[in-house]
Parts: structure tokens; sequence; C-alpha cells
């Protein structure tokens, strides 16, 4: 791989450590919205729920539209959706509160008001954003590297989250102790913003993706990117097949992707179920201990660096051994860490070190996971196969915070509900036993030959 190639997976990881922040700028945030606005436990789940139904929606529909439209322009777009929905969070008096309201109502009743409205509004804008950069990032991810790297790269890329959410707790735990929850949502809203220019000059279209789609001008744009890259350019555009031409974004659903879509899928969604109730739930079970947000805030940060930690110890076991049965242990041993969590004394020491293991293994599932997609999805439906499957599986994200809202509101206590959540992690491990990848998927090896990947020797897809 060329340093520009380098360059483009490290955009990759900025990009995700936003997605990191973003996502847990609510949990952040939460103690202090708690306090200023009085919530009960049923509607804290609902806000901190809020963005994790638009990263559904995001993950779905617009990771079928990379790949339609590419990878860049989609992540260009999410970005600034993200952006704007990062923004208007800090405000609690626009009109979108009143209109939505009534709709809120209907998931909890007698506590959403005006400003809870507008606030959940804006965290679902910017989830929606967030869903759609994932599946972009992760195809970017795949098809930027060479096969031999294919794996540390989608590893290394999804490490991003926990570096971002780490780094993001420890800015915030300063600024929550200098201002208030605003700053959280003000700070992630800059940022996201920096990152715009950095995609728009940095990041190039895909190769894979402009062979398959061969737009206008594509072959110009093929070897626009190759320089960048530091390869060779290509004297004329490989032959598409009518075949390949047939394919469509639909293909997860039939054939051999179907069952692999179905299992990919269920496991995510259970494991997320998990991972998000660790997650979202520190801050404010911390804060009930006795602690400051501020203590709470560095317990999230050390839980995600060590997130960061096992998903780069995940990702560089990958490239040696079988990533499916190192995904299914590493879920195996969170369950037991999220059920000790629950368990754990009024001790920040105590509360770090395990929330730190939590973090390794319950996001070095994740990173295994990612590395599934990249294996199991062909390029023409890499970003919507795994779109869908992180889609539907944040389904798990959602039900984390309002499954444990209720179990808590229904006077179970943290060890109970620990348990409770943690089992979810167990019921991935189970179901992914049953998934099956053959080394080489037909659909995608016959795409690949068709579309005259192999044509770019030293290039992306067989590069250096």
């Amino acid at each position: 791989m060329t340093t520009m190639q380098i360059v483009i997976i490290a955009i990759t990881v900025f990009l995700n450590a936003l997605d990191g922040f973003d996502v847990l700028s609510i949990s952040f945030a939460s103690p202090g919205i708690r306090a200023e606005w009085s919530l009960g436990p049923q509607a804290l789940g609902f806000v901190l729920s809020a963005e994790l139904i638009g990263m559904a929606l995001g993950s779905i529909f617009l990771g079928g539209v990379a790949d339609k439209i590419g990878r860049r322009p989609t992540v260009l777009g999410c970005l600034v959706v993200m952006a704007i929905g990062m923004y208007m969070a800090t405000s609690s008096s626009f009109v979108v509160g009143g209109l939505v309201e009534p709709i809120f109502s209907l998931f909890v009743a007698g506590e959403v008001d005006r400003r809870l409205a507008d606030l959940a509004t804006w965290r679902i804008v910017t989830g929606l954003g967030i869903g759609g950069m994932l599946a972009a990032i992760n195809a970017v991810a795949a098809e930027f590297s060479n096969g031999k790297r294919r794996d540390i790269s989608v590893a290394i890329m999804s490490i991003g989250y926990p570096v971002g959410a780490a780094f993001g707790g420890f800015i915030t735990s300063v600024g929550l102790e200098l201002a208030n929850w605003r700053t959280v949502f003000l700070f992630g809203a800059g940022v996201t913003t920096a990152m715009i220019p950095i995609v728009f000059f940095f990041m190039p279209e895909s190769v894979h993706w402009l062979t398959r789609k061969q737009p206008n001008n594509a072959l110009d744009r093929i070897n626009h990117t190759l320089r960048k890259i530091g390869h060779a350019p290509i004297a004329a555009l490989p032959a598409v097949t009518a075949a390949v031409r047939k394919r469509s974004v639909e293909d997860i659903f039939r054939g051999s992707l179907l069952p692999i879509t179905i299992i990919v899928t269920i496991a995510y969604f259970f494991h997320i179920t998990t991972f998000y109730f660790i997650v979202k739930y520190v801050p404010t079970l911390v804060v009930d201990m006795g602690f400051a947000p501020s203590s709470a805030g560095q317990v999230l940060s050390w839980l995600n660096v060590g997130g960061a930690t096992g998903g780069t110890v995940v990702g560089l076991l990958a490239m040696r051994y079988n990533v499916k049965a190192i995904t299914i242990g590493v879920m195996l041993v969170s369950t037991v860490m999220v059920t000790l969590f629950g368990r754990a004394p009024a001790d920040l020491v105590t509360l770090i070190l395990i929330c730190m293991a939590s973090g390794f293994f319950t996001n070095g599932a994740i990173t295994g996971m990612y590395a599934l997609f990249a294996k199991a999805f062909p390029t023409h439906v890499r970003a919507f196969g795994t779109g869908f499957a992180v889609g539907v599986g944040r389904g798990g994200s959602v039900l984390a915070p309002n499954l444990a809202g209720a179990l808590f509101a229904a006077e179970l206590g943290r060890p109970e509900v620990s348990m409770i959540m943690a089992a979810g992690s167990l019921v991935a491990a189970g179901v992914l036993t049953m998934l099956v990848i053959k080394p080489e998927v037909p659909e995608a090896e016959s795409a690949e030959k068709s579309a005259g990947a192999t044509d770019f020797k030293g290039a992306v897809a067989h590069g250096r």
C-alpha cells in the first residue's frame, strides 16, 4: 500500500472517531440534561436512544446511496448533516420541538416537553448522518486497501470509534467543569465541520466503485484516483458484462448472500444491545453511585481506551487467525465483563478497570463484525450490506437504553439490569457460530473479474 492509501485509511479512522464522539456526546451530557430538565428514567432513555434511531435509518438508506452515487459524496453529505444536527442540539426553543412534541408524547407519556422534543429531533438528524457515513467509510477502508491488508485496515478504521469517544470524554470532562452540557455538542459540531475540507481534498472516489458503475468521465476519474494514491493510470476502462450491470444492492437478499445477511444482522443486533447499554449508561450509573459528572466522563473515557485497545488487538489477530472464532470468543468474555460491571463497588479505580475491560471486549467484537462485513459482502453491495446489517442491528442500540430505562423504572438494581443486558453478547456469539463465509464468494469473485479489477495489478485491488 502506498502512503496516500494509508492517509485515506487514517481519514476513515478520524471520521469514525467523529462517530464515536457524536454518538456518545449525549452520554457525556446526560447527567447535566437530567439535572437541568428534571428528567425521569424513561425520558432519559428516550433521549439517549434518539440519535440511534437516526443511525439505523441512515445506515440502511444512505448505505444504499453510497453504492449508487459513490462513497465520497455520501461521506461529505453526511458530515454536513452531522454538523448541523450537533450544533442545533444546543438549542431548546427551535420551532421543530413544538411540531414533533405530539409524536414523541406517544413514546414517553407525560414526560415530553418542547425542549426534550427539540433535542431528540436534532439527535435523530445527527444519527442519520452518522449512520450513512459509517456504511460508506467501511467500504472506503476495504476498497483502498489491498487484499492482504483489508482486514487490518477495516479493523483500524473501526477503532476510531472508541478513540473518538475516549478523546471526547477527556475534553468534555473539562468542558463540563468550565461550562455546561451544551459545550459538548458545540465541540462536536466544530470538529465535524473541520473534517469536511479534509475529506473534500484528500479522499478521492473509490476505484472499485468507479469500475463497477462507470459514470460519466469514469476513466478520467479512475486515473485521477490512481495517480493520487501513487499508482500508474490505465489506458481504457475494463469491460463490464451485462450480468454485472444487472447486479443491484438488493443482491444481499438473494442467493448465498441471504443467509450471511441474516446471520450478521442478528448477531450485530444482539451484541450492540449489550455494547450500547454499557456506553450509554456508564455516566448516569457512576453519578448515581455518588461521583461527580466529570468523574463519570473519565470512567467512560477509560472504557473507550479499553475499546480502542481491544479493536487494535482483534484487528492484529484477524491477520493471522480466524476472525469469526476471535469475534465469538470476545463476545463471550463481553458477557462476563458487563455482568461484573453491575456488581462493581463504588470505587473509582475499580470502576475504571472493569469498564476498560468491558470496552476491550465489547468493542473488540464490533471490530470483528466489521471485518466480517468486509469479507462477506462484494464491492457492489459492500456499503449497502454493511449499512443494512448495521442499520437493522442499530435497533439493538435503540433498544438498549430504552430497555435498561424500563428495567430501572421497574426498580431492578444495577446488578440485575447489567446481567440482563449482558445476555445480548451471549446470544450474538451463539448466532455467529452458524455463519459460513466461503474463501471466495462466487458473486464477489465473478464481479471482480468481470469488472476488470484484475487489470489493476499493483493498484488498489491488488496493491503493493
